[in-house]
Parts: structure tokens; sequence; C-alpha cells
């Protein structure tokens, strides 16, 4: 199977056609705005230790030796230092202290700069320190510098509401207006803390009497031209947004429809530049599906009932994680309501996963904490039956070493759009593969992507399906790609004629090749926004 340019031919289920996306998104470019630079000059050098205390009865060789500090992040946890030394011809030793209790030493002479290269284990704030021994002139200095990693680990939140403009909950209690937006203030409530860079939100948009769309961005910033949540006339929508936050604490919620709408906010976890839970991606596993007993037992789940369903120790997830990432679907409603996702051992929140109408199918990403006994609850909160679908997609632990490098939402496919990747819509029972992380042999930064895909235009009934691709981008282009196995996880499930949305947490596998599927019959439109990255480095 080898390149398709163009739109897709119609595929037989047997013989999937691919078309390949052949651009790469320059990833790290959309991260720099999270990369600084730290600087202490070299007058900021200082003696210190025996050697101070002898140079203090006598002159010292030397007089003028300074070292100027420069450390700039490279990468989630990487800095590149350069030390820039003032010295007379000497020989000199230089120790570098990284903070984290490792060192460096280096046997140099004279004046000149060094570079060093250094990778912490856990995000955080660290005290570099330098210093510069001349024994032959008896003289030694030390500068410091303390720098901040550029990627954010995760603490989990049990599910709160942060906003409900039905009842005026931490804002006005009216509709948000057409085309205006709500603030949702998230650093410093209750348990949260002030110092936030990116938050986890299920952001629910209901009472609707028109189509439209919510963007959710950080206060203070350009609304981007990207969307979060679709939604129609009569639905109550869901969907989960990890989006980073202003310099005030707070995030915008736009409302890009002609008629007002209520809006919801629950949080279920947070990202900060200190050392918490990296993430780990993982091929979609399913865990429950109510229809076949798995995970659970089998049958509907009755109306205001729960069920827990153990994660931990499970399908590749390893025991110790702190959270889990999930795509839940709802299928088979007997009426309208939604489902609440928790940790096992707590209390029900205050907060919904999934909304559904009767007799319908949807999914939505959730990220949950996992109790102490390794698993999370799911409740039905309609009065009649349903079945629940539960799907993996990865975990967050303290040994995990994925970092978020959260950006500015980019556009990175749309069908719709001639220089959008992949032009035309995406047939049935096809898939689109696209290189998401540049890749070369040894290549171990770029573990998974956070996008957010939409389908729209849609011509029948499907759901889309993402997964990494076992292919390299050169085997397409080669035409030596194998056929990957249809994955059976559902990412967004639609009907004809809707525009549906869903977060992914992208597994870009060993090439970084990830696949989009259309596993109906009819063909769709496909956009895809990104908004970050997990980076192993």
């Amino acid at each position: 199977m080898g390149f398709l340019p163009g739109t897709a031919q119609a595929a037989d289920p047997s013989a999937p056609v691919a078309r390949h996306a052949a651009r790469t998104p320059d990833l790290k470019k959309a991260g720099a705005q999270t990369i600084k630079t730290f600087k202490s000059g070299p007058e900021k050098s200082h003696r210190s230790g025996a050697a101070a205390a002898a140079a203090a009865g006598a002159v010292a060789g030397n007089p003028g030796l300074k070292i100027g500090l420069t450390a700039t992040n490279t990468t989630a946890r990487g800095i590149h230092l350069e030390t820039a030394v003032t010295s007379i011809p000497s020989s000199l030793r230089v120790t570098i202290s990284w903070g984290d209790g490792t060192l460096d030493t280096i046997d140099t002479a004279g004046a000149g700069t060094l570079v060093n290269e250094h990778v912490y284990a856990k995000a955080g704030t660290y005290k570099i320190s330098v210093g510069v021994d001349d024994p032959g002139n008896k003289i030694y200095i030390e500068n410091d510098v303390t720098i901040v990693t550029s990627g954010s680990e995760f603490t989990p939140h049990t599910p709160t509401r942060l906003l409900d403009t039905r009842d005026g909950f931490r804002a006005p209690k009216a509709k948000v207006g057409p085309r205006s937006s709500v603030r949702v203030q998230v650093a410093d409530y209750g348990l949260i803390p002030k110092n936030l860079t990116a938050v986890v939100l299920n952001v629910t948009v209901t009472n609707t009497t028109s189509g439209g769309h919510i963007t959710a961005h950080p206060s203070g910033t350009e609304r981007p031209a990207s969307s979060n949540v679709n939604y129609e006339a009569g639905q109550s929508v869901p969907n989960l947004v990890i989006v980073p936050v202003g310099e005030d604490g707070s995030v915008e919620l736009f409302n890009g429809g002609w008629e007002s709408v209520d809006l919801i906010a629950d949080i279920t976890g947070y990202f900060t530049q200190t050392a918490a839970s990296g993430y780990t991606p993982m091929a979609p596993a399913r865990f429950v599906d109510t229809r076949e007993g798995l995970g659970t037992k089998k049958g509907q789940v009755p109306g205001q009932t729960s069920f827990g369903t153990q994660i931990s120790g499970l399908r590749g997830v390893p025991q110790g994680v702190t959270a889990v990432a999930l795509n839940v679907t709802v299928t088979n409603p007997k009426e309208a309501g939604h489902l609440v996702v928790y940790p096992s051992g707590g209390r029900i929140p205050l907060a919904s996963s999934v909304n559904f109408t009767a007799g319908q199918t949807v999914a939505n990403s959730v990220i949950v904490p996992v109790g102490p006994d390794g698993s999370v609850n799911v409740r039905n909160s309609a009065w009649a039956g349903a079945d629940v679908v539960v799907d993996v997609v990865g975990y967050y632990s303290p040994e995990s070493k994925g970092a978020l490098m959260s950006f500015s939402p980019v556009r990175w496919l749309d069908t719709r759009d001639p220089k959008g990747g992949a032009f035309g819509p995406l047939e049935g029972r096809s898939y689109i593969a696209t290189q998401l992380s540049h890749w070369e042999p040894g290549d171990t930064g770029v573990s998974g992507v956070v996008l957010n895909s939409t389908v729209t235009n849609t011509a029948g009934a499907g759901f889309l399906s993402v997964a990494p691709d076992p292919n390299s981008s050169q085997q397409y282009d080669e035409g030596t790609a194998v056929t990957p196995e249809r994955p059976t996880s559902s990412t967004l499930n639609w009907t004809k004629g809707r525009t549906v949305a869903n977060l992914v947490q992208a597994d870009t596998g060993k090439h970084g090749v990830v696949d989009f599927w259309n596993q109906g019959w009819e063909r769709t439109d496909l956009v895809v926004d990104l908004f970050g990255y997990y980076d192993t480095e």
C-alpha cells in the first residue's frame, strides 16, 4: 500500500485506502513560547570558600577572573548552559552544580565560552551554580543562575465545578451572549495553586437555540481561530479541553454562535512547572464494554447507579498511576442524561463527563484521578439504563517522563482546505496517515500530541478512530508501508449532517505517524487542531 494522492477512492473494508499527509508540524517551534533564557552577568561573580579567605590577606593573581552565565531551555526539562569566562591565560577547573545533585567538571585554560547541556529528571525550579578554580593564582570564584524548566507536569483534581451560568455559579446568572465570552477563574481557587501553566476542563454547552462553537483560550490573549466544542440547536455537548492559563490565572470561554448559550466548566486537573506526574500515552486499549461484560457485569448500567472498574495493573497500565486518560462512550441510552467518571473511594462529584440524549451514541475524552485501589467509578445519572464503553489512551504517574509543552492552537489538517494538509473528504472505511512529530532513528523526545479532532459535512453515521501507525512516513513515500490493523476504539461518534469534536491525546508511536480512521461507510470532512505535545526530554 503506497501513497495515494488527491481524494481517496471508495474503500473496501478489507483493503482500507490510505492518504498520506506528507508534511510535519514544527512542534518545537510551536512550543517555543515556553522557552526562556535566564542570565547572571559576570558582575555577579564572587569569591567563595577557602580561597576567598586566603585571598583576604594577600592579593591573588588573576584579579579579573569572572564568569557570566546564560541558560536557555531546549526541551521540556533540558537546559543549554553557556559559561563565559574572563581570565588571564591560566589553567582552570570549572565545576557545574546543576541543582539536582549532579556535577560536571571541565578543565580549561584562560578566557573562552564553555557550552554544556543537561536534562533534569523532573520539571521544576533549579539553581545552577558554577565555580572556577585557578589554583596557580590562588583564586576561586562562583556565579549562579536560577532556571525554570519549560515543561509542565500534571496534578489530578477530583472533578469539581468551576462555572455554571445557569445558576450564576462564579459568573453572572445569565446565558453567554453571541460572539462574547465568559471568564473562568482557575488559579488559587480551593486547593488549586496560583502557579498554573495549563488546566484540564470539561466544558459543556447547553440550552442552545442554534448552532455554533465554543473556543477556550488563555485570558488576556488573542482568541484563536480554532474551536473546542461544536453544538447545534437543542443540544447539550461536552468536550474536554487542555488550555493554557492566562497571567491572571483564568481562561476565556468564547461563544462563537449567533445565539446565547449556557456554559458549564468542571476541572479535572492542572499543569505546573513543578515535579508532579508525567504522561505516558498508549495505543487505545478497551477496559470496559457493558455490552460484552468486559470490565464489569454484562448488561446496561441502570439509571442512578455506578460501577467500578480496575485500571492500574491491567493491559499495560502500571501500578501507582495518579490519573488516567480515557475515551468514554455511551450507547443505546434509554433516555437523556449524563455519565460521571470519578475516582473510587470518593464522593460522586457535581460534574458531568459525557452528556447524551435517548438513543444517542456519543464519546468524550476524560482525565480522572485513580482511586487508592487503582480503579475509577462510572455513574449513570439518567433514570434509565445505558451501555458504556471505556478505552484507556494513557496515564499519568510520577515515573512517567512526558511533560506538557502547550501552545496556541495550530490548525494542522482541514480536508475542506486545499492548503489544509490532505484536501478532499475522508472516504468511508479509509484513513489519513499524518506525521505529527519529527522522527529520526534514535529519537525519543515527543511521545504524544494533544489535539482536537472535528468531523463535519458527515454524509452518514460513523465514528473516528485515532491510533499510532506502525509505518514511517518514508515507507509511505516509498510505497513499502504495510496496512495497519484497523482500530476497534472510537474517538468520536456522529450521525448524518452533524459536526462533532473531541479532544485526543494521541500516541505518536515508534515513528511519529498517527492515523485518523473514518470507520463509517460514508465520507466526512476532518479538521485537526494541535494544542501541545508531551516531551520526554
